[in-house]
């Protein structure tokens, strides 16, 4: 089964972020057997790449975009077969990324390989948009390639994004869009002192309280939206004092998290955020953090194909959801550029024998390659 054996060559690079360990170049060697021109794009201490087949010029490119970086394996003792091995067993193939996202990045690969095999003569042009950046920091990643792209007037005509977005059965759900990102780390500032004399003190957690109280309280979303769920607000760390019995801090520290639908902006959550903390009785300073605006892909030739390809192999009709995380299709989806994610179950990511069926493999190959036929057939 070629996309086995490929994803078993991906998962024996510990390609851990943000080291690579050739797992790139097994991609770049099998691309450039097709004919793909290559454009290395590293930025940082991390490497990426860009790379096209067809007519770019004519056609802007369907890209297939993903990952090779991988979050660690821990402790590899907990692990019922290393990490780093890509061991089948039972059905099952076993290896730290094998669900997120080497799998998909083989089907990929293989899919397109095919592809080319049996229409040559496709009209239109493929990319591929490789980053070893996704499970770190997301700066020197796809975020970077897309400035760099923009910058050299490269148009991308859509983009299939393979993070693992199914539930039981590879392809059973697409992801049309995912919810923004907001960070703001606050700090309430007080005065410290000796916990028997408050009154020359003031304890900047009896603020803080009051604060985040009425933060809780707040509906943030002016009306629902059709596909995200409810903005959620999260507050995800305080932190104050000294860790002593007697001392009343001085300030008291933390982090709010907002994931927010398109129904309402980053600026309005910054601001409705800010007007509370100026009401308090003492300083309270925001540092804003916006990971990534919201995007949604509710309809369009990318979609449909994708949910085409899906029920031509599955014999179903994919779920569409907007739920999890985030994603590269954060940088992606704002050019203007319709980001549809379709990738193997997600059940094991991130966890201890992160595992994927060789049922899920094979099928979500033969998903990428209807995906490809359909797209090159169509008006």
């Amino acid at each position: 089964m070629p996309v086995l054996k490929l994803t078993q060559n991906l998962i024996r690079c510990a390609s851990v972020t943000p080291k690579d360990e050739g797992c790139q170049a097994i991609l770049i060697e099998r691309l450039k057997a097709l004919g793909f021109t290559i454009t290395p794009l590293p930025f940082g201490n991390v490497v990426n790449f860009w790379a096209t087949h067809g007519n770019t010029q004519q056609y802007p490119p369907f890209v297939f975009a993903g990952h090779t970086d991988v979050v660690p394996a821990g402790k590899t003792t907990e692990w019922d077969f290393p990490p780093f091995e890509g061991t089948v067993q039972n059905g099952y193939l076993y290896g730290r990324g094998t669900a997120d996202m080497k799998g998909a990045l083989a089907a990929m690969v293989i899919a397109t390989e095919q592809f080319l095999n049996e229409h040559p003569h496709y009209p239109g042009s493929i990319g591929f948009l490789i980053t070893g950046d996704e499970e770190g920091e997301g700066i020197h990643g796809t975020r970077a390639m897309m400035t760099h792209l923009k910058n050299a007037g490269v148009k991308i005509g859509a983009c299939l994004l393979g993070e693992p977005t199914s539930n039981t059965t590879a392809g059973d759900v697409l992801k049309i869009g995912r919810r923004g990102s907001l960070i703001a780390r606050f700090k309430v500032q007080g005065k410290q002192g000796h916990v028997a004399y408050p009154h020359r003190a003031q304890n900047p957690i009896h603020y803080a309280i009051p604060f985040l109280n009425n933060l809780l309280k707040i509906k943030w979303d002016p009306k629902p939206s059709k596909h995200f769920p409810p903005t959620a607000f999260q507050i995800v760390h305080i932190e104050a004092g000294l860790n002593a019995t007697n001392v009343i801090p001085g300030d008291c520290h933390g982090i709010l998290s907002f994931r927010f639908s398109n129904k309402v902006t980053a600026e309005q959550l910054q601001k409705r955020v800010e007007s509370l903390a100026a009401l308090a009785e003492v300083p309270i300073t925001l540092e804003w953090t916006l990971s990534g605006e919201p995007f949604l892909t509710e309809k369009g030739r990318l979609l449909a194909e994708c949910e085409k390809a899906v029920q031509w192999v599955l014999k179903i009709k994919p779920s569409l959801s907007t739920d999890g995380g985030t994603s590269d299709g954060r940088f992606i989806a704002p050019e203007g550029i319709d980001v549809i994610e379709l990738g193997l179950p997600n059940e094991h990511i991130h966890a201890v024998n992160e595992r994927v069926s060789l049922k899920d493999l094979n099928q979500l190959e033969l998903i990428y390659r209807r995906l490809l036929m359909g797209y090159f057939s169509g008006p």
